[in-house]
């Protein structure tokens, strides 16, 4: 019995010796092939001037899908039945897609965000509801910093799929305002004064020009549109400086921001 059980023990080594002895060498191989390809990858990553927070990220994937192609490869050659095999890490895969379906979505959307830079860090964005500095794009959210300073972290799932405003994108942007006057106001003057507050603003750009003119004639007052272009970083700086400009030089020059009217009728009954 034990001659026999000797005698398989020994065949079986002779059998499968030079199969495990091959599948060794695969390995090693392999595994410093995986090496030098997932550094060229990175490289090229690099040379192709990937985002930071993405490049990383995509070479780990690339370097775990290797590996685990290089593992499967080996153990077919060790004579590992591989249907089987492929079919229950499917079967795995499936089931845990189908529950981390809403966490790979996000995970889609950033490396959607990250590839294609619709915003990047330091822009202001309006998104979801929500508008802020972005302060952070992680591979599943994104991190926004609101003006008063609160932190909102938003899916990358929703947001690559929905609409979203960037302030940031382009260097300029125009500062579109109203100011109202009286009726009995002087036209002509309101319209050089707000041309003197425009030029006096070194902030306010001479290219594209600014607009003054009548935009509308409402029920209490007669409403100036002025629109003039800035650097996108000055916006609200000059917003609000004209707004009080405005109303500092009216008061000067004697030029009236009238109030809503309303006319009342008495009458005495008889």
């Amino acid at each position: 019995m034990e001659n026999i059980n000797l005698n398989q023990i020994q065949k079986l080594a002779l059998e499968y010796a030079p199969k495990l002895a091959a599948a060794l060498l695969l390995l090693i191989l392999g595994l410093w092939v995986v090496k030098i390809a997932t550094k060229g990858f990175k490289g090229l990553l690099n040379r192709k001037k990937m985002d930071p927070s993405l490049a990383p990220f995509l070479g780990s994937l690339f370097n775990t899908i290797l590996k685990v192609l290089l593992v499967i490869s080996v153990m077919s050659m060790v004579g590992v039945e591989m249907t089987s095999f492929v079919a229950i890490l499917g079967a795995a895969s499936l089931a845990v897609g189908m529950a981390l379906s809403g966490t790979l979505q996000n995970f889609a959307g950033g490396v959607m965000i990250l590839t294609f830079k619709p915003f990047v860090s330091g822009d202001v964005i309006e998104a979801q509801g929500y508008i802020g500095k972005v302060k952070e794009i992680q591979i599943f959210n994104t991190i926004l910093n609101t003006p008063d300073n609160k932190v909102v972290i938003l899916p990358n799932g929703g947001l690559s799929t929905s609409s979203l405003i960037n302030y940031s994108k382009e260097a300029t942007r125009r500062v579109d305002m109203v100011f109202g006057i009286g009726y009995d106001d002087d036209i002509k003057k309101t319209k050089e004064v707000l041309h003197a507050i425009i030029a006096a603003d070194q902030r306010i750009l001479k290219d594209p020009e600014a607009f003054v003119a009548i935009g509308e004639l409402a029920d209490n007052s007669v409403n100036f549109t002025v629109r003039v272009w800035v650097k996108s970083e000055d916006y609200w700086g000059v917003f609000f400086d004209m707004h009080e400009k405005v109303k500092l030089t009216f008061d000067e020059e004697g030029i009236s921001i009238p109030y809503p009217q309303r006319d009342v009728h008495l009458y005495t009954e008889k």
